[in-house]
């Protein structure tokens, strides 16, 4: 059996109230229409249209990395038009799933069952419907007793018709050459004055072909995006499916409700999550680890038996038994090896830092070449920058600073060179030797009770 799929991307969202299509807007870290478009290939569908219109080099951007064809649909007249636009990007032998490009809950189990149920039932068309107990603003499934009778939008439903619980998921399952040779039939007598897509389902039954409704359990599966809110409500979705999925393999957390785990992050067993913590991107994090609690970390790769509390890492990449906090902050492309201390109100901006080394507190770290065992006092920092270049800081193996030393970029200390508290250091230092930069202190005696007199 061979598939196709037309996902429906062209309207603009006007409830989003942004200048962004709506399937451009991020969830979990990606925009809507990658979620969708992922759940269909993994669903095993690879020939793929999308219908784009308003502000479509946006979406063509997003989805410039994945082989999808491209349909466009200039006005907006309704979603039997959309599918219009598609007819020549779509193979008309095979079995042809159309959906919305703004239901990104949406997941390949539910489209593979709808494909399976359609098939088995050699349907020429099958609805995916689910039952809610708030169904306004959905089209609704009418049956005569069991079997499908027809789709009614709401702005066309009678009284009766809008206290049906069963809706319309707007997925379908057709046999493309009866679904496209139905479009040519459908019409804009209705309240929008808009092609439903619907329709072709009343004119394929009136023509004595098989439609039929898949009824999925799955609700949240089909839920659309129209509005900020909905987004948020999708969002916490997404969240507690993450959550619950890591739970079950093993990973701890504390409270799920305050905390926040992209899709594609992964983390291994028995590590644990306390609350108020984000993980977001591509982060991978390994076994017995402790992040959080108020951690955020983005696109990094954590170790294993990690401590990571009260901070920030921005795509980094963390050894093995690392400590990191508490308000640390990580930033890009920083490295740290196995075992390394970043204690509070520590910054590290891309620098490798070497196994066994701690840097406690209080201290910048830009640009720098760290080797292993080295220990930097409190209220250290690297000058790296002069005002137009960034330059590099180098501390060999077994390089002790004194607290409040000040290196000034380009510099390097050979190894096991020690720094006297309060210096400023501007030239190399070579190895196993002690540098030591003061100015000699000026004492005056009895300032204080002069200057008092002086008053």
């Amino acid at each position: 059996m061979s598939y196709s799929a037309v996902i429906l991307a062209a309207g603009k969202g006007v409830r989003m109230r942004s200048e962004l299509p709506k399937v451009v807007h991020k969830l979990s870290g990606k925009p809507i229409i990658l979620h969708v478009v992922e759940a269909v290939y993994q669903a095993g569908v690879t020939d793929i249209t999308i219908v784009v219109g308003h502000e479509r080099d946006k979406v063509r951007e997003i989805l410039a990395d994945y082989p999808v064809n491209f349909a466009i649909q200039e006005k907006q007249l309704g979603t039997g038009h959309a599918l219009m636009q598609a007819r020549t990007e779509v193979n008309h032998n095979n079995t042809l799933l159309v959906l919305a490009g703004d239901i990104p809950l949406l997941q390949a189990e539910t489209i593979k069952g709808l494909l399976q149920f359609h098939t088995q039932k050699k349907n020429i068309a099958t609805i995916l419907s689910t039952s809610l107990e708030n169904p306004k603003g959905y089209g609704r499934i009418v049956r005569d007793n069991d079997a499908f009778l027809k789709i009614v939008e709401e702005k066309d439903a009678t009284v009766e018709e809008k206290l049906i619980g069963e809706i319309n998921s707007g997925i379908y399952c057709f046999q493309a050459a009866n679904a496209f040779a139905a479009l040519d039939k459908i019409d804009t007598e209705n309240a929008q004055g808009e092609y439903y897509l619907t329709d072709i389902l009343g004119i394929l039954k009136k023509e004595g072909q098989k439609v039929d409704v898949l009824l999925t359990t799955a609700s949240s599966d089909v839920f659309g995006i129209n509005d900020r809110v909905q987004l948020s409500q999708a969002q916490a979705i997404m969240y507690r499916r993450k959550n619950l999925a890591l739970m079950k393999n093993g990973v701890t957390i504390i409270d799920p409700a305050s905390t926040f785990v992209d899709n594609e992050v992964e983390i291994a067993s028995d590590t644990v999550i306390m609350p108020f913590t984000i993980i977001t991107g591509k982060t991978k994090i390994g076994n017995n680890c402790e992040i959080g609690p108020y951690s955020h970390i983005n696109d990094s790769l954590i170790g294993h038996e990690v401590v990571i509390e009260n901070s920030r890492i921005r795509q980094a990449e963390i050894g093995n038994k690392c400590l990191i906090g508490p308000f640390a902050y990580i930033r890009p492309e920083s490295v740290l090896h196995e075992n390394v201390k970043i204690g509070d109100f520590v910054e590290i901006k891309k620098s490798d830092i070497g196994a066994d080394s701690k840097i406690p507190h209080l201290s910048y770290v830009g640009d720098a070449q760290v080797g292993e065992n080295v220990n930097i006092g409190a209220g250290t920092i690297t000058c790296n920058y002069d005002g137009y270049n960034k330059h590099l800081t180098i501390l060999e193996k077994g390089v002790f600073i004194g607290s409040n030393t000040n290196l000034v970029a380009p510099i390097k200390l050979g190894e096991n060179a020690v720094t006297g508290a309060g210096s400023t250091i501007s030239s190399d230092v070579p190895p196993n030797a002690l540098v030591v930069e003061r100015a000699t202190p000026k004492i005056i005696e009895d300032w204080a009770t002069n200057k008092k007199k002086e008053r």
